[in-house]
């Protein structure tokens, strides 16, 4: 779904939208950084690395929850005509990415997000009840604690399940929380106790009192997906926290200064 720069802290990055003088963080989107040319997928591990490697602020990466309740790395619902939810991660063990490598379980993600260099941006995606959505968030915060890397200077985490927001915002104080909405006002959105929001850039163009009304509330804005130059320009003259693009590089050349470090 989304995209990252280099980073100091996602405490920094809190205190960001309080600044008079706001740095904009640039994350990759699905840990893309043109990297289907380059031979890596999205949402691969190889991806990750070069995100760190280029110290991008950040790499985006998408959560499922397979039917025996093993969390993987993969962005759409199904693969190859299966449904994630309904199936056991055995079932995926022939499956390769675009890359070569093979089908990553969150642990294995997280292993090479242990190594540092950019700040894991954790979307948790819809699950089909619940129950299965609330379980996912307890086992990825056991994940990341496992890994050393329940810290809020190092997770950003964004879902559009309202119900998954509420919960991190309950277990995870203090971390960046981000509800993906295109209706949800940053009024709305701070009343159910989240703390961020992130938005398609579209949705920008229709409100485009948005950015303002959420730093008004110490709120941290995203746009996503934002690859056009014009576009880009825009939203860096709106002072977002964070822009989520396929084309990183693009956009931490136009930034110049205002680049975070």
């Amino acid at each position: 779904m989304r995209k990252a720069i280099r980073f100091a802290a996602i405490a920094a990055f809190v205190t960001l939208t309080v600044s008079c003088a706001p740095k904009i963080a640039i994350t990759a989107h699905r840990g893309y950084w043109n990297c289907e040319e380059a031979g890596f997928a999205e949402n691969s591990i190889k991806s990750l690395e070069l995100a760190q490697k280029n110290h991008l602020w950040g790499s985006e990466f998408d959560v499922h929850m397979t039917s025996d309740l093993v969390l993987v790395v993969h962005h759409d619902r199904d693969i190859q005509g299966k449904s994630i939810h309904t199936h056991d991660y055995a079932d995926f063990k022939d499956y390769r990415l675009k890359n070569g490598e093979k089908l990553p379980t969150l642990d294995e993600y997280l292993t090479q997000g242990e190594k540092g260099g950019t700040v894991l941006v954790f979307e948790l995606k819809q699950q089909y009840d619940k129950a299965h959505e609330d379980y996912m968030v307890d086992k990825s915060i056991e994940a990341l604690k496992r890994h050393g890397l329940f810290d809020p200077k190092k997770v950003i985490f964004i879902s559009f399940s309202m119900n998954i927001c509420e919960r991190v915002a309950a277990l995870c104080p203090g971390f960046t929380n981000q509800f993906l909405s295109g209706n949800m006002s940053p009024e709305e959105i701070l009343a159910k106790n989240i703390n961020g929001i992130d938005y398609h850039y579209s949705v920008f163009q229709k409100n485009p009192t948005w950015v303002k009304e959420a730093h008004d509330r110490k709120m941290s804005v995203n746009v996503w997906t934002v690859d056009k130059e014009e576009d880009i320009k825009e939203m860096i003259g709106q002072d977002v926290d964070c822009i989520t693009t396929n084309e990183p590089m693009k956009v931490r050349t136009l930034l110049g200064r205002k680049e975070r470090k």
